[in-house]
């Protein structure tokens, strides 16, 4: 019996069948709004029952999909086993490579024959989904409570969790279930074909061996005469070539393995980074719809002060320190040609930052912090752990170094390790509370938060991009020379712009100006590393439609470009005037941390892991996550852009504060939406790396029948202990 659901149900169909699902439901998740429901600003409202139900759409779409593919796996299964005899086997005896034909052919002389039983089991699922209303949804005012509203939530929020675990365990009771039947299916064939009246003759297994062996010699169309261009036809040839067209998503060649040891340690450094990125982005996500719902919850742990330095210090401490980590650890051994100095050190780190971290969290949270200063509210003791990871990860990269094969020092292993001498340096400064009195208390301030950008994640990750940028092109850097100006550069005027935050201030006039000099200074090291990477890129433009990573390494350079000149625009006496204090700054600090260092750390991980697991991540996966990403950064930033830069007016005008925050309400509705689109990016990237580390295993009947044969040769060529 076969389910005849299947005879009709191809993916055109099922996609269709959705979209008509989702037509027919959409007046549920767009009811009526009237001004009774949920404000977030006056006169404004948002169906809070149309989106819940709208989730559960959602979630029943989901089972549906997974139910219709439970069904056509196994109409597939039985179709296979409703054949008999030959013709159940024949699809794998028509298609043998070399190894296996010689197995068939000691097998032919073999004695033993195995019995196999095969059982079919045909288990039918026809779950009915049926959704009826007689009557139009009402709102009542009821759910336009606060209270009511989190009570919802709060229910809504396990029952979607357990149906998602509910359908997820059904997925791979069934998947299991399947596997177990393909290894069975196998064992019959690999019985099927010990039968020696089963076999091909010899003659017809050489006539197969001798049609897959043979290749094209690739000259067929050009003969063997050598080419000469007897009438003048062809002019200004170029004896250089490129090729720039390769065929999309073609399937990885194999690559030597790394010490499978560095590879588990490497992992584990880029699998906690994503676990702190969606840890921290969900915290963000949350002060971000505080920011239209103040009064959505009145605990002290998860007040806006708390948590948005919760959020900063996870991202920035967490997320982005530990994923340059685990690069390092990948790109410093690969470029010096040597084995890591010590994996014992390096599990250490990780080990102290991972601590650190999780601790941090939890006292910033219970109001446990150091109040000096902006991304450095995590007490010292706490960061005197995180600051030993990276002092060991540091020595264990220069011992690294110094025992290396080639005879020069790549430019990546100069940023790299540079950037950790900076960061230890720059938190010292930070936390030893010498000169932090009064105005050296913002001076040192001004130089942590800046040089913590710059001189650690900015000048981290471009080393790792002066490594993975080549190596995905697969060509080499534009211009060493650059790359060294870039680097001598930066650390010329990097190092003294931290106080152009604090223009007109108590500073001193002069040190302000020195950072607004430094500012435009570092128009040289950017530029510099922009023309550097674009003209790396040069001539293999199409490669980027084509491969996972360099479109996050695009959107991070021009990124670098335009994200440098605007901190140098905003440094400016006449424009701090106007966006200083203001959303514009919170847009600013976005651009950099994540459309630069956040997206290159995207990409790193997309060249990375693949090359360490050997599992390419999905398709669309990756296709999701880069554009869910990308215009969710666009819908955060440019909307505050816009607003920060109307408030300044507002403030230069002389305008009441509180007209400036009514002003700013659809602004930061629209970074409520930016930011949500960024943190789904962030379960995409999760789930993504999930399936390059942990990814299902499809059984090949064919290949496992003759791994069984195999081994039964091999088990029955052991002469038995007398």
């Amino acid at each position: 019996m076969k389910i005849q659901i299947s005879s009709f149900l191809s993916k055109s169909k099922i996609k269709l069948i959705l979209i008509v699902l989702v037509v027919f439901f959409k007046p549920l998740a767009t009811m009526a709004q009237t001004d009774n429901g949920v404000s977030f600003f006056p006169n404004k409202s948002i169906d809070f029952i149309g989106f819940l139900t709208t989730l559960v759409l959602v979630i029943v779409g989901l089972v549906i999909i997974l139910i219709l593919k439970l069904i056509i796996n196994a109409n597939n299964y039985l179709a296979d086993n409703n054949q008999t005899g030959k013709d159940k086997f024949k699809k794998y005896l028509n298609n043998l490579n070399s190894s296996q034909i010689e197995i068939l052919k000691k097998q032919r002389n073999h004695k033993n024959k195995v019995a196999s039983i095969l059982i079919l089991v045909f288990i039918s699922l026809m779950p009915q989904f049926t959704f009826a209303q007689n009557v139009p949804a009402k709102r009542e005012d009821i759910f336009s409570e606060p209270g009511v509203i989190i009570t919802l939530v709060l229910i809504f929020i396990p029952l979607f969790l357990a149906l998602f675990y509910l359908s997820v365990k059904v997925y791979n009771g069934f998947n299991n279930y399947f596997n177990a039947q393909k290894i069975k299916h196998a064992e019959e064939l690999a019985a099927y074909i010990s039968e020696k009246e089963n076999i091909p003759d010899d003659l017809e297994l050489d006539e197969i061996k001798k049609k897959n062996e043979y290749r094209i010699a690739s000259n067929e169309l050009s003969g063997d005469s050598k080419p000469n261009d007897f009438n003048g036809l062809l002019n200004n040839i170029r004896t250089e070539t490129n090729y720039p067209f390769f065929a999309p998503k073609r399937p990885p060649i194999k690559r030597p393995k790394i010490d499978p040891e560095l590879t588990k340690l490497i992992l584990w450094f880029l699998g906690t980074a994503v676990f702190w990125l969606f840890v921290g982005s969900t915290v963000g996500e949350y002060v971000g719809i505080k920011f239209i719902v103040p009064d959505a919850d009145t605990y002290s742990w998860l007040s806006i002060g708390r948590l948005r330095a919760v959020h900063t210090n996870l991202v920035f401490w967490a997320w982005a320190t530990i994923g340059i980590m685990g690069l390092g650890y990948y790109i410093v051994p690969m470029v010096s040609n040597a084995p890591l100095n010590s994996i014992k050190n390096g599990w250490k780190a990780l080990i102290a930052v991972n601590g650190a971290m999780l601790v941090g969290a939890i006292t910033i949270m219970a109001g446990i912090n150091n109040g000096g200063g902006e991304y450095r509210e995590i007490i010292w003791p706490i960061m005197a752990v995180w600051g030993y990871g990276l002092l060991l990860t540091v020595i264990n990269f220069i011992k690294t170094i110094a025992k290396r094969t080639t005879h020069e020092i790549y430019i990546s292993n100069w940023f790299i390790v540079a950037s950790y001498i900076f960061i230890l340096i720059v938190a010292v400064i930070a936390y030893i509370p010498m000169g932090q009195d009064g105005i050296g208390e913002t001076i040192v301030q001004g130089y942590y938060m800046h040089q913590a950008v710059g001189m650690w994640f900015m000048f981290s990750m471009l080393g790792v991009l002066y490594y993975l940028l080549p190596q995905q092109l697969n060509k080499p850097i534009y211009s060493y020379s650059l790359g060294v100006l870039a680097f001598w550069s930066q650390i010329l005027f990097y190092t003294v712009i931290g106080t152009h935050h604090f223009v007109f201030s108590a500073l001193p006039w002069w040190l302000q100006t020195v950072a607004i000099v430094g500012s435009v200074g570092m128009l040289i090291p950017v530029t510099s590393g922009t023309i550097n990477y674009l003209m790396t890129l040069k001539g293999s433009w199409s490669k980027i439609s084509n491969s996972y990573s360099l479109p996050f390494f695009f959107v991070g350079i021009i990124y670098y470009f335009t994200g440098s000149f605007q901190g140098t625009a905003e440094a400016f006496r006449s424009t701090n005037l106007i966006w200083h204090f203001t959303d514009f700054t919170i847009a600013h600090s976005h651009i950099t941390m994540y459309g630069i260092i956040t997206f290159l750390l995207f990409g790193s991980i997309y060249a990375i892991v693949p090359r360490l697991t050997g599992k390419e991540p999905p398709q669309l996966g990756v296709g999701a996550h880069f554009w869910l990403a990308l215009i969710g950064l666009q819908f955060y930033t440019i909307p505050l852009m816009i607003g920060g830069t109307l408030k300044g007016l507002m403030w230069a005008e002389g305008k009441p504060f509180i007209d400036s925050v009514v002003m700013m309400g659809p602004y930061w509705l629209w970074r409520a939406i930016g930011g949500t689109l960024m943190w789904l990016s962030h379960i995409v990237l999760a789930y993504n790396m999930y399936k390059m580390m942990k990814p299902t295993v499809e059984i090949d009947i064919k290949e496992k029948a003759f791994e069984i044969i195999s081994q039964n040769l091999k088990d029955n060529s052991i002469e038995p202990k007398i």
